[in-house]
């Protein structure tokens, strides 16, 4: 995980009408690193076809594929591993359904991403570190926080919230080299291009 840069989340209410698996082969094409299917509106039989069309593309791609909130689901697709939120199963029990797979948590604070580490996570997301489109009524910790984690934490961490190719500077300044978005690809028009753009600008 420390080497990857770029993890995009494929949302499924941000695809909209798109198909999910095209979105996503421009995404790897791109550059991603890892791609997150996050799918909570779908049923379990549509988000198993999905998850398992994508399984299939990152094994193509050589890439990582994560699944969002739900363990099962990772289990039955043999995703490389799950993706939770602080109110979500928690890690230990995640753990003994997916052993030996990625497992990583969401979270909003110093406190949460020092227990994260304690409990075993692979890697957290922090943020919003800016306001965010995805969700906009929860507050921005700003760029200060990833100093605060980048000295207090030893696993590997994503900046997330409101992370565009313009914030990306900002992020280098507190030696966060690690983002995950949604919106800033998903909503781009042209997603592979977007994509190559954050990935080209991580890498300078």
């Amino acid at each position: 995980m420390k080497n990857f840069k770029l993890y995009v989340i494929i949302d499924k209410n941000a695809v909209g009408k798109r198909s999910v698996l095209k979105v996503a082969e421009n995404v790897l094409r791109g550059g991603a690193d890892i791609i997150q299917l996050r799918d909570k509106i779908s049923s379990d039989a549509v988000l198993i076809k999905e998850a398992t069309a994508l399984r299939r593309l990152t094994k193509r791609h050589k890439k990582i594929f994560i699944i969002n909130d739900r363990v099962d689901i990772a289990l039955a697709t043999d995703a490389d591993g799950t993706h939770l939120g602080q109110e979500d199963m928690p890690i230990k029990c995640a753990r003994k359904i997916l052993p030996g797979k990625i497992i990583g948590i969401s979270t909003h604070n110093l406190k949460q991403a020092l227990k994260a580490e304690r409990d075993g996570a692979d890697y957290i997301g922090i943020g919003p570190v800016f306001r965010s489109p995805s969700k906009p009524k929860s507050e921005s910790l700003g760029p200060h926080i990833l100093k605060k984690i980048k000295q207090k934490v030893n696993i590997p961490f994503f900046a997330i919230g409101g992370i565009d190719i313009k914030k990306i500077k900002d992020l280098k300044k507190f030696d966060a080299h690690r983002i995950a978005v949604i919106s800033a690809v998903i909503k781009s028009k042209d997603v592979y291009r977007r994509t190559c753009l954050l990935k080209r600008e991580l890498e300078t």
